[in-house]
């Protein structure tokens, strides 16, 4: 598969600059997407965030280096990206349990993780409900909150952000103004320039967007729309991890340069018969 051969040249990429930078970007464009898709994609595959696997990597050679040489403490955290040896003595006993000193004594137990290599196998023994339809451009009005790229910390920010915009009691007046396709909620990841992105709280309409709220228009693009049943957020977040590691690499397709979408018509969002909409943006492959 050309699409897993990309994800791997990536990974051949951060394994040679493991003593070095490290450009998201770069490993993005080996893998022919954005810096963006390119972290949801390994999280979705790999279990774990880019920064989370890249971190793990630094702390296994750090492991080794302690053990077989006489190097100075200060000396490999500063190989390994650590400015002070605070920040590389918290990371490195988060991995191993253990500070970078004591793993100099004889016998103690270290963790090694090896280089990740991504094999998928494609099971197929449960249906995924989708559609492709190509979509004109159309305007989103909502709230937005402001990311880093970095996966992990985002991950954990945006069902806080979910929580603080109900509270906030901004959900009826988004209702009143949805009067366009798609019918819903939606949550939309707004990312075009590979340093951070948007992640919006909104509807699509075409009403005039309140003082306090924004607009964003998706971009006209193609759509592979996938039906998820099951409560939230457990049944989307496993949608969403099937259509990168079993949809996608047999579909023909790879990502396109547009928001991913989540679209949460009225309902119980507990229940485990509630209906809700993946909208993945695709193009066919190069």
């Amino acid at each position: 598969m050309e699409w897993l051969d990309r994800l791997n040249q990536a990974v051949d990429y951060i394994e040679k600059h493991l003593d070095d930078t490290i450009e998201y970007e770069r490993a993005a464009q080996i893998a022919c997407c954005s810096t963006f898709h390119f972290q949801r994609m390994f999280s979705y595959i790999a279990g774990m965030t880019l920064s989370e696997y890249i971190r793990r990597r630094h702390m296994t050679a750090a492991a080794f280096e302690l053990q077989s040489s006489d190097v100075k403490v200060i000396d490999v955290a500063l190989k390994h990206g650590y400015q002070s040896p605070t920040s590389f003595n918290r990371a490195f006993q988060n991995v191993h349990g253990i500070s970078p000193s004591a793993a100099r004594s004889k016998g103690v137990s270290l963790k090694a993780f090896p280089r990740i290599s991504f094999k998928i196998s494609i099971k197929g023994d449960i249906e995924m409900n989708y559609k492709i339809e190509t979509k004109g451009a159309f305007k989103i009005v909502g709230v937005k909150t402001h990311l880093p790229m970095n996966m992990e910390e985002s991950f954990a920010k945006v069902p806080v952000f979910w929580q603080q915009t109900i509270k906030s009691g901004a959900m009826p007046k988004l209702c009143s103004l949805m009067n366009k396709q798609p019918a819903g909620i939606l949550g939309v990841s707004a990312c075009m320039d590979g340093k951070d992105f948007d992640y919006y709280i909104a509807v699509a309409t075409d009403k005039p967007a309140p003082t306090e709220m924004s607009v964003y228009e998706v971009p006209a693009t193609t759509w592979a729309i996938f039906e998820c049943i099951g409560a939230m957020p457990t049944a989307i977040q496993e949608l969403q991890k099937r259509i990168a590691t079993e949809w996608l690499p047999t579909s023909g397709y790879e990502y396109a340069n547009a928001p991913d979408i989540e679209v949460y018509p009225d309902g119980d969002t507990n229940s485990a018969s509630y209906r809700s909409e993946v909208w993945f943006p695709i193009e066919k492959k190069k």
